[in-house]
């Protein structure tokens, strides 16, 4: 089956060369492994997450296409989407089949014809609208629901790290805890 996955893999990388998305760059980590890449993500115009410039990783199985990879921001990101170690959290990523919680239909989970690009742009269209029903980070959700301002702020300071830029210092966040607590990020940035 590694042998399907990697021609696969090697075609979606082919495409996504001679046809990139706008505001998205990836591609293996390097040419003897092509079951893991490196992205970059630039941020939606008109968000809290426009001028980032967002690293992450996609792990493929030697199943792939069978089974979904895996993603992974590998800077601090404030996202109700994301898990605070980075990993992302939206339906296209679901094993194929039917949601056990019943909140997902079979249509929006992986399935083979799903491809690395399609993954992406869904990654970028849940940076810029976030589903808060289903929070893998629930103080970001119960943020962005609740206090857009203050979301945004630490989402723009985060933005600062993607770049290199120090973090900004502020005062206590609004639930007497830090900003980079308050977003349950490490906030290496």
């Amino acid at each position: 089956m590694a042998g399907v996955a990697l021609r696969r893999l090697m075609t979606e990388y082919r495409q996504l060369c001679q046809n990139p998305p706008e505001g998205i760059v990836a591609g293996p980590a390097d040419e003897d492994n092509f079951f893991e890449w490196h992205c970059l993500i630039s941020g939606p115009e008109g968000t809290c997450f426009e001028y980032g410039i967002f690293p992450a990783k996609l792990t493929f199985s030697e199943d792939y296409p069978l089974s979904p990879p895996k993603m992974q921001f590998l800077c601090d990101i404030f996202h109700p989407n994301i898990y605070a170690d980075g990993k992302v959290c939206i339906s296209i990523l679901h094993t194929p089949g039917d949601d056990p919680t019943g909140y997902e239909t079979s249509a929006e989970r992986w399935s083979p014809v799903q491809s690395v690009e399609k993954i992406l742009i869904s990654v970028v269209s849940m940076l810029a609208e976030p589903n808060d029903e289903s929070a893998a980070n629930v103080n970001a959700a119960k943020m962005w629901r609740d206090d857009r301002a203050q979301f945004d702020r630490i989402a723009h300071n985060l933005v600062r790290g993607t770049l290199g830029f120090p973090a900004r210092k502020f005062n206590e966040g609004t639930d007497g805890t830090a900003d980079a607590a308050a977003a349950g990020t490490s906030s290496s940035g």
